[in-house]
């Protein structure tokens, strides 16, 4: 099989492409033709070697999003058979409850070998079938990012009809919290730079998207909008340069999933968490559990997944480039043919 590594994370092009041997499942375990994969910021992380939670292993197989047909199954395999449709599960051995270092340690494309690859042996409890309806281009920008906005919006916003949702940007997580939110029935407000993108967002039912450039205190914006009460649930993906504006937008007893670090790490003060008695929780994706919930959603409302543009696998690197180059809308999808 052909399968990219990253002998050295040096940069993007680092990136090598190599012949392995064809993998071959063991008990309770299944080989995935892998069709598609999308990027998240972390995969860039990764190979630029500037991702914070541990160092990439010599060789590893990136991306931990993708989706293909499974070719085989090991002793013990009941639950998918050949055939199945599936989509890869960011954390192999997360399948319900709280994470754990188990789990953590099963993060495909960084804690083990990912998704950029022809063939990958995943485990029986490390996958998913694809919502009815969807490519597997489209199954592939699940995993990592629509279950990261499932999460943050379900298990930590306990979203609900009226509820108003703040979004930053128009990357994979935020265009997922969009779409989620309005399949509940919420009001959501986004904030972009980009003229362009703003009028998408407001297509695709942002009722107001602020220009963070033009608008820097965007936080007051957001206030205004909403008679001086504040968001209900903000989705922050920008990290240390928002945090401190997500606070005084978010309304008081409001939640707060706090998801990226775009904007860079720094000290953040706290007051604010306790004088507005806020929730501020961190994520880490989610379960299969949470996967499977979120897939019966989708199917049942129809959701289509936001792909901003698909390379071929002989391209991954081009792909990689155009993730940094932070012109994208939705997820930055690899078909493998």
């Amino acid at each position: 099989m052909k399968c990219y590594v990253i002998p050295s994370p040096k940069g993007i092009d680092s990136l090598t492409l190599v012949d392995r041997p064809d993998p071959v499942p063991g008990p309770r375990q299944m080989l995935v033709r892998v069709r598609a994969t999308s990027l998240n910021y972390r995969d860039l992380l990764t190979v630029e070697a500037q991702y914070a939670r541990a160092a990439p292993k010599p060789n590893l197989i990136p991306l931990s999003d993708g989706a293909g047909e499974v070719v085989a199954v090991g002793p013990g395999v009941s639950r998918i058979k050949v055939g199945d449709r599936v989509a890869g599960c960011f954390m192999q051995k997360w399948v319900g409850g709280a994470i754990d270092e188990a789990a953590q340690a099963s993060a495909m494309g960084g804690a083990i070998d990912g998704m950029l690859t022809e063939l990958a042996v995943l485990e029986e409890d490390g996958v998913v079938k694809l919502p009815a309806g969807l490519s597997f281009e489209e199954g592939a920008t699940l995993p990592c990012a629509g279950l990261t906005a499932w999460h943050a919006l379900v298990e930590i916003g306990n979203i609900k009809a009226g509820d108003i949702v703040q979004i930053q940007g128009s990357g994979g997580v935020s265009i997922f919290a969009l779409q989620f939110a309005k399949m509940f029935g919420a009001r959501v407000i986004a904030t972009s730079s980009s003229a362009a993108k703003a009028e998408r967002l407001r297509k695709m039912g942002a009722e107001a998207v602020i220009d963070y450039k033009t608008t820097p205190d965007w936080d007051k914006e957001t206030m205004r909008l909403t008679a001086n009460r504040g968001a209900d649930i903000t989705v922050e993906v920008g990290g240390a340069g928002t945090l401190p504006r997500s606070f005084l937008a978010t309304r008081l007893g409001g939640r707060i999933a706090v998801i990226g670090l775009l904007s860079g790490m720094a000290q953040v003060d706290p007051m604010p968490i306790l004088r507005r008695n806020l929730r501020v929780q961190g994520l880490y994706v989610g379960s299969k559990q949470m996967f499977e919930g979120m897939n019966r959603a989708i199917e049942a409302n129809g959701l289509k997944p936001v792909i901003d543009r698909v390379f071929p696998f002989a391209e991954a690197k081009e792909a990689y480039r155009h993730l940094k180059g932070q012109g994208h809308f939705g997820k930055i999808v690899i078909a493998h043919g």
